[in-house]
């Protein structure tokens, strides 16, 4: 009995990990596909205007190895 209980606990340790694995692929999945879909509509929509300017990059600060260093 003292066997199937260690062998029914691993088990249950194993299931658990790899439920939250598998959340967390699926949760990946779901992002990547809205992202694949937002830039799908945004290639096939129309610009409002015809001189409407496109959208700018977000410049990026560089990073700083540590918060001493300005």
């Amino acid at each position: 009995m003292n066997a199937f209980l260690n062998v029914l606990g691993i088990t249950a340790l194993i299931a658990l990990v790899l439920l939250t694995t598998l959340a967390g692929l699926a949760r990946e999945r779901r992002i990547d596909r809205e992202l694949r879909e937002a830039e799908r509509e945004r290639r096939e929509a129309p610009p409002e205007t015809a001189d409407a300017a496109q959208p700018g990059t977000a410049a990026r600060r560089p990073y700083l190895r540590s918060w001493a260093r300005i």
